[in-house]
């Protein structure tokens, strides 16, 4: 049976007694457009794995994704969508997985500092001209960070 409401501006399927979204509910099931599709909000590419890695620092152990889910604290968003970033950080090695029961317990395999210095040399190689990759790099440094990078070259000689 269905039927059509204006919550959300379109039909709502009604299956066993329970409302389901429709498949253009972005916060739901992660359809919809980038700016949020059809009443909802909808995170930037990446966000959500990095709130997800930041609980993950800050409670510093294994935790499962019902109690990531939690630590979140985002009422609108899925269980099923959290194991599934869980899912994905794991599977780009960012996360060692261990068996919990029936579930899985997420822990970081690096701190944040490691993580991020990673990026940045991932992002280094990248460039075809690393000379010029590191000046603008060194250019858009405020001033704190520059004497920061400084005295750590300078203690390094």
């Amino acid at each position: 049976m269905a039927f059509t409401s204006a919550v959300n501006g379109g039909a709502l399927a009604k299956i066993r007694g329970r409302v389901l979204p429709p498949r253009s509910c972005p916060t739901v099931c992660g359809g919809g457009d980038r700016e949020g599709g059809v009443g909802g909000r909808r995170r930037e590419h990446g966000a959500l794995e990095a709130e997800v890695m930041a609980v993950l620092w800050a409670e510093a152990r294994p935790m499962t994704a019902t109690e990531v889910h939690g630590a979140l604290g985002d009422p609108e968003l899925v269980h099923k969508t959290v194991l599934t970033v869980l899912g994905r950080l794991h599977a780009k090695g960012l996360l060692d997985r261990e068996r919990l029961g029936r579930a899985h317990a997420y822990a970081p395999r690096r701190g944040p500092a490691d993580e991020v210095a990673s990026q940045m040399n991932q992002a280094l190689a990248r460039g075809a001209d690393r000379m010029a990759v590191l000046q603008h790099f060194v250019a858009g440094l405020d001033p704190e960070d520059e004497r920061a990078l400084r005295d750590l070259l300078d203690a390094g000689e």
